[in-house]
């Protein structure tokens, strides 16, 4: 049988996607007039796979359905293909749970009908709603013995046992061989498994048909209906050959397991262009299953790509890079494009290397965008000092895909401190900090000229501030003795803020405000009006807490469907309102409130402050990023700043690997995995690292190293031979 689909494989930078793009134009110029072809076909290329004529649809475009590893990606690989097509050829690209999910809501009926539970449209929760629900679901059997067991507390227990289940989803494996699997790899090293199997199993089942009752999805169970359900309908499997003749799919290696089985169902009959990178193994203990998805070669004519990245330096150093990582005693010195940075303690690292970016940049040598300081890990104080540093030195920094707490902004904090003035109940939950705060967050956000400086608004905190459990209040400024020491700017910002809190009191009296979503929107358009004096990072917090108040309520209102006459949602509540106890209306949404307060007090929900896109200062700016972020988003600077040379995280690539990830690998299946398997998994990521990282620089590297970690322990991890075969910046210049 002639094969029609193209397997290409290649290292980074070697012009894979461009491959894949030029492969997708000469399918759409098969469809269309020759006479007008997007893209000229290239003489040199060995393998040129058209699309037999018998594919075609006959009155339709040719399906083709685009993917790429992440949504960043997705974005990239989307705009060139609009690009090389002129815009002529609408393209939907799509990450792989972003297809499951799709599809998955798009034949919700389907489902429903087969696995007989209600007809009610579908809402996805999010992943810490999952893990607030599923702990309430399960909080009478995870018991403080259990927890003591397993030596975690029920946060971090609660989230591995629902990772388990995305994990099982995304190798294929149905949620009912999950006990059975871990019975097979139980090990008494790992404290976890002092949960029998099929506890965890019982617990992901009782999950999962308590979801599919409310009809609630989560990724682990949208991935399981998708690989257990839907691909082996008949019906469907029709429905999505017809939809689609033909995938291309860009960096197939950090696709899980079950994309074989979607992609395997295209190629009969269709066709496909996929692309594999081997030193580009990024999610791998994530989900991703690299062997299993390099199979699919065998259905494919390959095309190797064996030409160097332009301008990198990986012919120059990923040899003796390699050998020195691998044999540590080796003599060996790098060449003078590879410096170390060295200093005892950490603090003086981050000043050291902020100082030596500041130097090149002011001398000219490079431009802030094309620097990259790349760490296996950021803490909160590294990321600080750095772009604290660089940025007084104007110098601005883009930390790639910095999640944000939402609770840490003082908009945030603002108005929930507004939402427990004005709903009752919610007196212990703000104090006179909050109050203080909160006056003068709104007053300098609103669009009159009067502010409260914090020295005032402590004042009004003190004597204006009425604290009561049910009814907190605050009261006119006229009962403060000494109001005229506040000032006539000061005292004028304070009524309106009053004004308008009354004003809200009338309209909750009267019923006027269904939820604490829409009074966060009245408070928004009220204190906030001038949205062009915020910031991005303000916009897109606001943003954050909108969709989040709105998911949640959402959450709320199909869970009070259930309130009344199921029993399993009344057992959620008994372990906050006790046994027996009759709930009234006022003292549910009192509660759901303060779980919502409680849920973002905590630090769960996060936002990015950065652009998708870099704009304004922005792109002109210092790349900040774990290796992780930098390796995922594909990124390419002519210097590179390896932070952290001696710590060991850098053979956990800046990613932490879920537990039980190796469990569902295709090649070793239900397999133990040892001290031994860890070791040897960890030495071929950090050699895929040293190569990957090599292809994205072109002119120098900057080993960054300090004797001392944060916690004051020595730093021997394994990337300290290559600080010792290189050259130090100061005998350098």
């Amino acid at each position: 049988m002639l094969n029609h689909s193209l397997w290409i494989v290649g290292p980074s930078r070697s012009g894979k996607t461009e491959r894949l793009v030029q492969q997708f134009c000469i399918w759409v110029d098969d469809r269309n007039n020759p006479k007008d072809r997007f893209y000229t076909d290239n003489p040199s290329q060995k393998n040129t796979i058209r699309i037999p004529k018998s594919l075609y649809p006959q009155h339709n475009e040719l399906g083709v359905l685009v993917f790429a590893a992440n949504g960043d990606n997705r974005r990239e690989l989307a705009d060139k293909i609009v690009t090389a097509t002129w815009g002529k050829y609408p393209v939907i690209a799509k990450t792989p749970l972003g297809f499951f999910q799709d599809e998955v809501i798009l034949f919700w009926p389907l489902l429903t009908e087969s696995l007989k539970i209600k007809a009610q449209f579908p809402v996805r929760l999010r992943p810490e709603t999952e893990q607030e629900l599923a702990t309430k679901l399960w909080h009478s059997r995870l018991d403080e013995e259990i927890l003591r067991s397993v030596g975690m507390n029920q946060y971090r227990l609660v989230r591995r046992i629902l990772d388990l289940m995305q994990l099982a989803a995304l190798s294929g494996t149905p949620c009912e061989d999950i006990a059975q699997v871990l019975t097979k790899v139980v090990s008494q090293q790992d404290n976890f498994t002092n949960l029998e199997p099929d506890f965890v199993g019982s617990l992901l089942l009782d999950w999962r048909k308590w979801c599919l009752d409310k009809g609630f999805l989560t990724y682990g169970i949208i991935t399981e209906l998708y690989g257990q359900y839907l691909l082996s309908d008949n019906n469907y499997v029709k429905r999505l050959k017809k939809r689609y003749q033909a995938v291309l799919a860009d960096d197939v290696q950090d696709y899980p397991a079950l994309m074989r089985q979607l992609f395997e169902l295209i190629l009969d009959g269709g066709v496909g262009a996929f692309s594999y990178n081997p030193d580009g193994i990024v999610r791998l203990g994530l989900g991703a299953d690299p062997d299993y998805m390099e199979g699919l070669a065998e259905n494919c004519q390959t095309e190797t790509l064996t030409q160097t990245p332009i301008l990198s330096l990986s012919d120059m150093l990923s040899n003796s890079m390699t050998q020195l990582v691998r044999e540590p005693m080796t003599l060996l010195s790098l060449p003078s494009a590879v410096q170390s940075i060295q200093t005892t303690s950490r603090a003086s690292l981050l000043q050291e290397t902020a100082e030596t970016i500041i130097q090149t940049v002011k001398s000219g040598i490079v431009q802030p965008r094309e620097i990259a300081i790349i760490a296996p890990g950021l803490d909160a104080i590294a990321r600080y000092s750095l772009i604290g540093i660089l940025s007084k030195a104007g110098i601005p920094v883009d930390s790639l895909q910095d999640k944000r707490p939402l609770i840490g902004s003082p908009l945030v904090r603002a108005l929930l401190t507004l939402i427990t003035i004005i709903y009752p109940g919610l007196g212990r939950l703000v104090d006179r900090d909050a109050i203080a705060e909160m006056l003068v967050v709104l007053s300098n956000k609103s669009d009159n000229n009067y502010c409260i400086d914090p020295v005032r608004a402590g004042l009004i905190a003190d004597y204006c501030f009425q604290p009561h459990p049910e009814n907190p209040n605050l009261l006119d400024v006229d009962l403060y003795d000494r109001w005229d020491r506040l000032g006539y700017g000061a005292t004028t910002a304070y009524r309106k803020i009053l004004e308008w809190l009354e004003r809200q009191r009338l309209k909750y009296e009267k019923r006027q405000i269904p939820n604490p979503v829409f009074f966060l929107y009245d408070a928004i358009e009220y204190f906030m009006s001038d949205v062009s004096d915020s910031s991005y990072e303000q916009l897109a917090i606001l943003r954050q807490l909108l969709e989040t108040a709105q998911h949640y309520w959402e959450i709320d209102t199909r869970l009070s469907q259930y309130n009344s006459s199921q029993i399993d949602f009344d057992s959620l509540q008994s372990a906050v309102e006790g046994e027996g106890k009759v709930v009234t209306q006022q003292q549910s949404k009192t509660k759901t409130i303060t779980e919502f307060i409680t849920l973002l007090r905590q630090g769960t929900v996060t936002a990015s402050p950065y652009p998708i896109r870099p704009i304004g200062n922005l792109a002109n700016a210092v790349t900040l990023a774990t290796i992780f972020q930098y390796r995922s988003l594909r990124r390419f600077h002519r210097w590179h700043f390896w932070l952290d040379a001696g710590s060991p995280l850098w053979n956990k690539g800046g990613a932490a690997t879920l537990f039980g990830s190796m469990f569902f690998l295709q090649d070793r299946f239900a397999q133990p995995w040892d001290a031994e398997d860890e070791k040897l998994a960890e030495d071929e990521r950090l050699e895929r690292i040293i190569a990957d990282l090599l292809a994205r620089v072109s002119d120098k590297i900057y080993l960054c190293h300090s004797e001392l970690a944060v916690n004051g322990q020595e730093q021997l991890g394994s990337l300290l031979p290559l600080v010792n075969a290189c050259v130090g910046a100061d005998n350098e210049q």
